[in-house]
């Protein structure tokens, strides 16, 4: 297989395995009512278990981030691509035959510590391989078509029981596994790690230096508002507006089909973008202001007729829509012995920040209720993401054959 072929083949398997990550990572949230109820989980019950069951994912997810990303700065991309994918899709086959709460939460977890390492290793690859002028190509089709995983979701849990939508996606994750046979690794990797004397990945080597300690730091916290606006504002729904007709079930499939469909399409607009502009910070300002408006305009229409509805979580998915951006960035902001680390832990530390920020808005619910809460948490994370962006050098084009020094 030539060199071009064989990175327009990573950049297809990269984006199938995103679409099936993405499909089983939102599945519990379109799922979550009738399999709760299936196994006693109701009333009172349900509310505390509807969190917890999400934060023990994002946990796992946590955990994963780190394991995948030292792994394949260690052993490899590739086997990054391959374990990560075992573990998550037997994991929700076996989510498809829990019969009590702490079968659920293992299966979560279990789920989140492999769903971890899919975007990581195929956003690494690319960026490895492509050359540097275009590689925001191919991680806007890896992110677009990946996030229409989660649109699947959707869709699936509308027309099966929940315990085939599970199954479904273990399906799909165990039959791209024969894709992922012609994989090739980056030469950009192969040339490190045949240099002895240079560590990989070493977690703590982002903490050997101020710079590159604040610039990790500010490469997470970037991406905050974007789980925020999924992990609050479109899984919660049902707590800020009111549709006619609409069950709290149907707001939640509703939100996430088209708050989905809006960030696939916001990270075509995004990645396009960057390219015509030949910049990555000036979109990640456009989308965090406009995610800034479009929350406002949301937690203050408190009855939405059900166009309105789904306008609206298209458009608050559209203003997220530079998480392709925001991994990518990642990447290029270090070098190829813990680029992998970086790239696996970024993202998996921004969604593990859904536990903090959806603790953050029940604590203070409970006292200035939802909308204000919600207007509070999500103001905190854009103000956090844009004076953070600003701390950060550009990255387009920048020439990645590069080594952290110890």
């Amino acid at each position: 297989m030539t060199a071009k072929k064989n990175t327009y083949w990573i950049v297809i398997i990269a984006a199938l395995g995103y679409f099936v990550d993405l499909y089983d990572l939102i599945l519990y949230n379109v799922v979550k009512v009738p399999s709760l109820a299936a196994i006693g989980i109701t009333g009172e019950a349900y509310d505390h278990y509807e969190i917890t069951l999400f934060n023990w994912q994002m946990s796992g997810m946590l955990t994963g981030g780190l394991l995948w990303g030292i792994l394949g700065d260690k052993k490899g991309r590739i086997s990054v691509l391959f374990g990560s994918i075992i573990m998550y899709s037997l994991a929700n086959i076996a989510n498809g035959m829990v019969v009590n709460i702490n079968q659920y939460v293992i299966c979560r977890f279990i789920a989140g510590v492999g769903l971890a390492g899919e975007l990581g290793a195929g956003i690494t690859l690319v960026s490895e391989t492509m050359q540097k002028e275009k590689r925001g190509i191919g991680s806007m089709i890896i992110v677009s078509f990946g996030a229409l995983g989660a649109v699947t979701a959707g869709i699936v849990a509308k027309y099966f029981q929940w315990q085939n939508a599970y199954f479904i996606g273990g399906g799909m994750g165990l039959a791209l596994l024969a894709l992922r046979a012609g994989a090739f690794e980056s030469g950009m990797y192969k040339n490190v790690s045949a240099n002895k004397q240079v560590k990989r990945g070493n977690f703590f080597l982002l903490f050997k230096t101020r710079e590159r300690a604040f610039l990790y730091l500010n490469s997470i916290i970037i991406g905050i508002p974007i789980w925020f606006m999924i992990g609050v504002l479109i899984n919660l729904s049902a707590k800020f507006v009111e549709v006619p007709g609409f069950t709290a079930k149907q707001m939640g499939q509703d939100g996430v089909i088209y708050g989905y469909l809006g960030l696939s399409a916001g990270d075509v607009v995004s990645g396009l973008l960057s390219q015509w502009l030949k910049s990555r910070k000036k979109v990640i300002y456009m989308y965090l202001i406009a995610s800034l408006g479009l929350m406002i305009y949301y937690l203050f229409t408190l009855e939405m007729s059900s166009l309105q509805f789904r306008i609206s979580c298209f458009l608050l998915g559209l203003s997220t829509g530079y998480w392709a951006l925001f991994v990518q960035v990642a990447s290029e902001n270090f070098g190829t012995n813990i680029r992998s680390t970086v790239t696996n832990t970024v993202p998996n530390f921004v969604r593990g920040c859904v536990v903090p920020i959806t603790l953050s808005f029940a604590a203070l619910s409970k006292s200035f209720g939802n909308h204000q809460a919600a207007l509070v948490v999500g103001s905190v994370c854009i103000v956090m993401a844009i004076t953070s962006l600003t701390c950060m050098k550009e990255t387009f084009s920048k020439d990645l054959d590069f080594h952290e020094i110890d």
